[in-house]
């Protein structure tokens, strides 16, 4: 959420950005928002003029009732109560009015920075920088299941049966490696200096609207019915969370933060043959990231976030590429944002494997996370997060990256000692 007084004093910027990001059918909320804040802005004058009529009506009453003059008291009185029914109507506007800009300002999107390339969808993001050799090997890599299931690893039956599709088990190695990725993944973002975090996995819906937009809010989160909870689609959501309503000391900024969750996803829409198995589900574990900072360290943190994704994926032999979202891939809370993505050698191409995110103090703002500098002044902070690693995405890399001619599959040095000493899985089936 931008700020109002930004929006009112330069609409042709926020009307631009709007335009930047293919959302045009927001533009006239630009100039309803400006009239609204006119008309309150007008309300609360008046009402204020009010409240201190009052106050000073009150102060001659007290003084006439001890001076003995009780009727020209109680002519004062009537004239407080006239004005307390005004008052009162006033008050009743001031609410609709501040709750109708909310909900408005709320869906205008933040201003993205200068750097992010226009484009109207994920077609026109731009790849930065590659690392790691891609390899397509002379023999053919199977579908990520299907090497899944050589080790007796997988069940997408049993688990369709028990709660339908988008849920899997995993089972002895497979298992074992999913969770070796995360206890790896935990003292890698531990040793990079990262405090690490577990979190509630299910948050509040002022929390919720906090920290996303309402198109994001409606495509991810399950609601628990009959209470105000909603289960976290990742634990950025309750991480953030945790600032709600904070004044931080500047001296004790960044708070860097890494925290494990399990996550849960209503996945909407129709997807690809490409994107069965494991790799668009209703539940998985994620590792994540979270930096709360001061606003001039944002584009700094932002570097050293999506690094320490791809610095992860290379220590496991698996090459990906940093790619730039352009300005209509942007979720509207979003100042810069890019995708790291992992080579496929079966599909010759690479897919995404974590998500980048500078929200600037979009969240802050929604959340009331303020912070009191060193002179005493208040500002809101900045947040950050980036996946360190899903391990269903994680696994298909891993899997396709590591598997050799004869079935088995190599386990890197780095995730030995998460993995019993083991150099490779071997097939058993």
């Amino acid at each position: 959420m931008i700020d109002l007084k930004f929006l009112r004093e330069n609409p042709e910027i926020v009307k631009q950005n709007i335009k930047n990001k293919f959302q045009d059918h927001k533009l006239p909320l630009v100039d309803e928002v400006i009239e609204l804040d006119a008309t309150a802005r007008k309300t609360q004058q008046e009402a204020d003029e009010l409240r201190a009529k009052r106050n000073q009506l009150s102060k001659e009453i007290g003084k006439l009732m001890g001076q003995g003059k009780k009727d020209e008291a109680e002519g004062i009185k009537a004239q407080v109560n006239e004005g307390a029914k005004r008052l009162a109507e006033l008050e009743a506007q001031e609410k609709e009015l501040q709750e109708k800009i909310t909900k408005i300002m709320m869906t205008i999107p933040n201003i993205i920075d200068p750097s992010v390339p226009i484009g109207k969808d994920d077609s026109c993001n731009v790849e930065i920088e590659k690392f790691g050799e891609p390899v397509v090997p002379d023999f053919e890599i199977p579908y990520h299941t299907d090497i899944m299931e050589r080790f007796g690893g997988i069940d997408i039956d049993a688990a369709g049966k028990v709660a339908g599709n988008g849920f899997y088990y995993l089972m002895g190695d497979i298992a074992r490696l999913h969770s070796a990725v995360i206890s790896y993944a935990r003292d890698f973002m531990i040793d990079r200096g990262f405090t690490y975090v577990v979190p509630p996995f299910m948050i509040r819906s002022n929390v919720v609207t906090g920290v996303m937009s309402f198109d994001e809010m409606d495509a991810m989160m399950y609601k628990i019915e009959g209470e105000d909870l909603y289960l976290i689609g990742t634990s950025e959501h309750s991480m953030i969370g945790k600032f709600i309503d904070t004044i931080q000391n500047e001296d004790k900024l960044p708070y860097t933060l890494t925290s494990y969750s399990p996550c849960f996803r209503k996945e909407k829409g129709a997807h690809g043959i490409e994107e069965r198995g494991v790799y668009r589900i209703h539940q998985f574990e994620k590792q994540e990231m979270i930096v709360v900072c001061k606003p001039e360290e944002s584009m700094l943190y932002y570097e050293k976030l999506w690094q320490n994704t791809v610095d992860l994926f290379r220590s496991l032999d698996i090459p990906v590429r940093t790619l730039e979202c352009c300005s209509g891939d942007l979720a509207d809370l979003k100042v810069k944002s890019c995708d790291v993505e992992a080579w496929s050698p079966r599909q010759k191409k690479y897919f995404e494997v974590g998500s980048c995110s500078n929200l600037g103090d979009a969240q802050a703002r929604r959340l009331k996370i303020r912070v009191k500098g060193r002179d005493g002044g208040k500002y809101f902070a900045h947040t950050l997060n980036n996946t360190v690693v899903a391990p269903p995405r994680m696994l298909i890399a891993f899997l396709e990256n590591n598997l050799n001619e004869d079935g088995s599959v190599s386990i890197p040095a780095a995730l030995r000692p998460y993995m019993g000493n083991k150099e490779k899985l071997v097939c058993t089936h």
